[in-house]
């Protein structure tokens, strides 16, 4: 009997992302063994990030790197997902290291690509297929939480972004095939809801926003204890989504709003909706209105035809607003977009300051928020342990993962992946805290 050929992923990018990896994987268990150990591995699948140049250099150093294990284990190596898609043309007769292309839409046909490559054939499945639904995924996040991916694609032409020319116009996942995704995964502590844009669900399945619609219908489902936010426009939050965050005990008090920048002539030539004033009044409304609530942004800087006054401004926006986290980018030419044309290109070393200049003073606005905490105690999820600190490490309803600060922790007692714990904050950095365990269980 033939030995069981072992296949592993590396998912590269964002959470949205990570899904379509999840999903990759419930097709290779099918034939193949999944390991998470890439030198062990007879298949390797590179799930790409081509959104900016960096992830696309990011992406082919992976192919490169992988490519050095031919001399182990390794046979094939699998690219699929936004580069291939996008870029295929320009990659598929130079990238030699590659057995097989895939796009983001193209999954089903994994195992079918892979049987042809052991056939000596070279495959290009890019864009072979149409958009399908696959509700059923291999997760890899700890099993306390996961991402539920509920659209894909983007209707909003920001003249920086290359996603809508990647994964096309907007397409909403039915609100029952959503629900039978969840049921089918089974209990978790936390669902985070992801799509490029999570405000504008259902509009074009049901002819407005449904998203509120959404977070209730999931929020019926015993499997669902909290559900939590990403990527929502600041144009589509709407005082019925502001409601739901008040009132609603499952769903967190946590927003994640891409505001991208608050100088007026630089959101106008981003061809993003909205003002800097009416992003603070949003941001004012959302802590009055919901109290506690955590709001998180990004901003890119260095778009061209920034200048030091629209930094400035940008500047000043960012200390009023007091984001609980907040991410901060050089903006990245990119070709194809309207973006790339425009006249006043930025240098890279002033962009690269003005990214500094805002990470400190979010470092100022962040260590203030986490000072507020010392000595007081926080319900913490435990999402592992930290072997560097020796420590036990978790997240705040504050912190999502990955992208926030962490809560690293101390206990005499033995303490559960995925529970939740009364934790003791007794020192805090610019983003994490760092405590102690009070009692067994916090729930």
């Amino acid at each position: 009997m033939a030995k069981v050929k072992k296949i592993g992923v590396i998912s590269l990018g964002c959470d949205k992302n990570r899904v379509d990896s999840e999903k990759l994987l419930y097709f290779a268990q099918n034939k193949y063994e999944i390991t998470n150990d890439i030198e062990d591995a007879n298949i390797i699948i590179i799930n790409t990030c081509a959104f900016l140049e960096s992830a696309r250099k990011e992406s082919l150093e992976t192919v490169f790197e992988c490519n050095a294990l031919r001399s182990k284990n390794l046979e094939k190596i699998i690219l699929t997902g936004c580069l291939p898609e996008k870029f295929i043309d320009d990659i598929f007769e130079d990238l030699v290291e590659v057995d097989a292309f895939l796009g983001v839409f193209d999954y089903d046909l994994l195992l079918e690509a892979i049987d042809l490559t052991y056939q000596g054939n070279r495959v290009n499945y890019v864009k072979k297929n149409k958009k399908v639904l696959i509700k059923n995924r291999v997760l890899t996040t700890p099993c306390h939480y996961y991402y539920l991916k509920i659209a894909d694609g983007c209707n909003n032409k920001c003249t920086y972004c290359l996603i809508p020319s990647i994964r096309g116009k907007y397409t909403s996942t039915p609100i029952e095939e959503l629900i039978d995704e969840v049921k089918g995964i089974g209990d978790a502590r936390e669902i985070i809801l992801v799509a490029q844009d999570v405000t504008r669900y259902g509009i074009d399945l049901y002819g407005k926003p449904m998203i509120v619609k959404l977070i209730r219908e999931l929020s019926k489902l015993e499997e669902v204890e909290k559900l939590r936010l990403l990527y929502c426009y600041p144009d589509m939050l709407s005082d019925e989504l502001i409601l739901e965050l008040k009132t609603n005990p499952k769903l967190i008090k946590y927003v994640d709003i891409p505001l991208q920048h608050a100088s007026n002539p630089v959101l106008k030539l981003m061809n993003r909706k909205g003002t800097g004033e009416s992003y603070l009044e949003l941001i004012s409304k959302l802590k009055r209105e919901v109290d506690g609530i955590a709001i998180r942004s990004t901003f890119i800087t260095g778009f061209p035809g920034e200048t030091e006054k629209d930094f400035e401004t940008l500047c000043e926006f960012v200390k009023k607003a007091k984001f609980t986290n907040c991410g901060f980018f050089a903006y990245s030419r990119e070709e194809g977009t309207p973006a790339y044309k425009l006249k006043n290109q930025i240098d890279e070393e002033v962009k690269e300051k003005r990214v500094q200049k805002l990470y400190e003073i979010q470092k100022s606005i962040s260590l203030s928020f986490t000072k507020s905490y010392l000595d007081k105690v926080v319900e913490v999820v435990c999402d592992g342990i930290d072997y560097d600190k020796q420590c036990f490490v978790g997240r705040a309803y504050f912190n999502a993962p990955d992208i926030d600060g962490k809560v690293y922790f101390t206990s005499d007692d033995i303490v559960n992946q995925g529970e939740t714990y009364s934790v003791l904050v007794e020192s805090v950095d610019e983003y994490d805290l760092y405590g102690r365990a009070i009692d067994e269980y916090a729930e």
